[in-house]
C-alpha cells in the first residue's frame, strides 16, 4: 500500500508539470471508491493549481474554483505523459490536459478521485477530517506524541499506524522508526514517555525524509508518474529481515504479527 513517501514523491514527480495546465478532458473508467461527484464536463476549462499532500492523500486545486482529492489505494499508481496511449483495463482515470495527462492506474480499484469545493467541504472534509499532523511539521512534538499515546493501552506500534496522531508512519516505516528509538513495537503505547517520545518523533521524521529522498519503497508495483522503482526496501534495518543478524549488535531479527500486520524488530536493541 503506497504510504505517505511514496505518495510525496508521487507529487513531486508530477505537480510542477501539471501546474498552470487547462483541462481539456476527463474520462472515466470502472467505478472506483467513491463516484467522482461532479459531471466530467463541468472539469473541462479549469486551471489546476499547485498539488499539495495531505497524509496519503493528494488535493489538486481546479481553478477558479474547487479541485480534486487523489487516493492511490492500496495497488494504485499515477502516471504523467504527454502520450500515455490508449486506457488499459486497470486505467480509472485520465486527465487530460494542455501539458499532459494524468492517469490512475489501479488494479484493485481502492483508490479514489473526488471532486470537492474545498479540502473542508463534503466527501473531501469527511475524508481528511480527523487526521493527524504532518509529520514535517512543527506539530510533530514529543509533546504531541506524548498527549496522544496517553491512556493507550494498543501497542505503540498499533498508535504510529493508527493515523490520528501522526499521518504517514505505514507498516514498513514504522517498524524502522521503533528500531531506531530502541523501542520495542509491542510496548503499550501510554508507557512510553517523554525521553523515548522525544526519540521516536525524531526516528519518524528521520525514516520518512530517507524514505522520501530514495523514492519510497517498491516491495511490489510501487512507480512515481516517471515510471521509476523506488529503492527504500534495499535499505532497510530491520523491515522483512527476520532470521538476519541485526546491523547493530547481530542479534537475529524477530518477527511478530500485529493487527494482522508483519513487525520486525531486535529483541536486544529494542526495549519494552
Amino acid at each position: 500500500m503506497p504510504e505517505l513517501p511514496e505518495v510525496e514523491v508521487t507529487r513531486r514527480s508530477f505537480a510542477d508539470r501539471i501546474e498552470g495546465a487547462s483541462v481539456r478532458e476527463v474520462r472515466l473508467g470502472k467505478p472506483l471508491r467513491w463516484p467522482l461527484g461532479q459531471a466530467e464536463s463541468t472539469l473541462v476549462g479549469k486551471t489546476v493549481g499547485t498539488v499539495h499532500r495531505r497524509g496519503k492523500y493528494l488535493w489538486m486545486p481546479l481553478e477558479p474554483g474547487g479541485g480534486l482529492l487523489l487516493h492511490l489505494g492500496m495497488s494504485g499508481s499515477l502516471s504523467f505523459s504527454i502520450d500515455p496511449g490508449p486506457a488499459g483495463a486497470h486505467d480509472h482515470f485520465d486527465l487530460w490536459t494542455s501539458q499532459g495527462c494524468l492517469r490512475l492506474h489501479d488494479p484493485r480499484r481502492f483508490g479514489a478521485v473526488v471532486w470537492g469545493e474545498a479540502p473542508g467541504h463534503g466527501l473531501v472534509g469527511r475524508l481528511l477530517q480527523g487526521l493527524g499532523v504532518e509529520p514535517f511539521s512543527p506539530e510533530w512534538t514529543a509533546q504531541h506524541l506524548r498527549q496522544g499515546v496517553a491512556g493507550r493501552r494498543v501497542s505503540i506500534k498499533q498508535a504510529l499506524l493508527a493515523g490520528d496522531i501522526v499521518v504517514g508512519v505505514g507498516n514498513i516505516y514504522a517498524s524502522e522508526a521503533l528500531f531506531r528509538a530502541g523501542i520495542h513495537p509491542a510496548t503499550p503505547a501510554q508507557r512510553v514517555g517523554m525521553v523515548r517520545c522525544e526519540k521516536l518523533v525524531a526516528a519518524v521524521r528521520e525514516v520518512l525524509h530517507e524514505a522520501v529522498e530514495a523514492g519510497g519503497s517498491s516491495l511490489k508495483d510501487f512507480k512515481d508518474t516517471h515510471g521509476n522503482a523506488g529503492h527504500f526496501q534495499l535499505a532497510t534495518r530491520v523491515y522483512d529481515r527476520a532470521g538476519q543478524p541485526c546491523l547493530t549488535c547481530l542479534t537475529p531479527v524477530r518477527r511478530l504479527v500485529q493487527g494482522q500486520r508483519s513487525t520486525y524488530f531486535c529483541v536486544r536493541c529494542q526495549k519494552p
